[in-house]
C-alpha cells in the first residue's frame, strides 16, 4: 500500500494514524505542498482535486478524501474497530469526525490560504487570526458536544479509540504546528492526552515525519 501525502497535512495524519492503529504497513510518498507539487500534471492524474492523501492499494486507481479512506481502511482491516458496533454510535462518531474534517479543516487548507493571501487581500497576520478563529471554534464545538454527552468516555465515544479521536487529534496538531492560542477544552484535552500516549498517534505526528522542520 502506498499513500501520497505531506508531513504537515492534517488529512494525511488521519490516514497515518488509522493505518498505524490497524498495524498495516504502508509507504508514504511525499508531495511537497509548499512547492506546489500537488498541482503538477503528474499528481493531478492521481487526484484531479490536487489534494493529499491519495491511497494506492494494488493496481487499482487511487482512492482519495481522508474520511472515505478511513472508512475503506476500517472495512478492509476491521480489527481493531474504529467505529462503534451500533448504528447510533457510528452516526455520533461520524458526526464528530465531520465537525473537524468537513466543517473546520476545509477553512484552513493551503489552497484557501493561497487564495486569501493572493486574491483576498489577507496578509500573514490576517491569515493567522483566521486560522486561530476557526480552529478554536472547531475545538470549542467538540468540547461542548463531548462534555454534554453520556456517550463520551475515556475517548470521544466510550473507552476505545474511534475515527472521532483521530480527527480531533489532527485538529489539535494544527494548533501545535502553528503555535496558535487555543481555547480551554478540558474534556477534549484529557482525551487528546490519552491519544498522544498511544504510539500509533505519536508516530503519526507531523513533527516526526520526513520533511518536517528541525525544532
Amino acid at each position: 500500500m502506498e499513500v501520497y501525502g505531506h508531513w504537515r497535512s492534517n488529512a494525511m495524519y488521519r490516514v497515518r494514524v488509522a493505518l498505524n492503529l490497524k498495524g498495516v504497513a504502508f509507504r508514504e510518498i511525499p508531495v511537497d505542498l509548499d512547492a506546489g507539487e500537488q498541482r503538477s500534471p503528474e499528481f493531478l492524474a492521481r487526484n484531479p482535486m490536487g489534494a493529499v492523501p491519495a491511497l494506492v492499494d494494488g493496481d487499482l486507481p487511487p482512492l482519495t478524501q481522508s474520511l472515505a479512506l478511513l472508512e475503506y481502511i476500517e472495512e478492509r482491516y476491521p480489527e481493531p474497530p474504529l467505529l462503534p458496533a451500533d448504528a447510533r454510535g457510528r452516526a455520533r462518531v461520524r458526526a464528530l469526525a465531520c465537525d473537524v474534517a468537513c466543517d473546520t479543516h476545509p477553512l484552513i487548507v493551503p489552497r484557501l490560504r493561497r487564495y486569501l493571501t493572493t486574491v483576498g487581500g489577507f496578509d500573514q497576520d490576517a491569515w493567522r487570526a483566521w486560522t486561530t478563529h476557526w480552529v478554536g471554534t472547531g475545538m470549542e464545538s467538540l468540547e461542548a458536544k463531548l462534555a454534554a454527552s453520556p456517550d463520551t468516555g475515556r475517548f470521544c465515544h466510550g473507552d476505545s479509540v474511534t475515527v472521532a479521536d483521530i480527527c480531533a487529534s489532527g485538529l489539535a496538531m494544527i494548533g501545535r504546528i502553528f503555535k496558535l492560542d487555543m481555547p480551554k477544552t478540558p474534556t477534549l484535552t484529557a482525551i487528546l492526552e490519552r491519544c498522544s500516549a498511544d504510539p500509533a498517534f505519536a508516530d503519526a505526528e507531523a513533527s516526526r515525519q520526513p520533511g518536517a522542520p528541525t525544532p
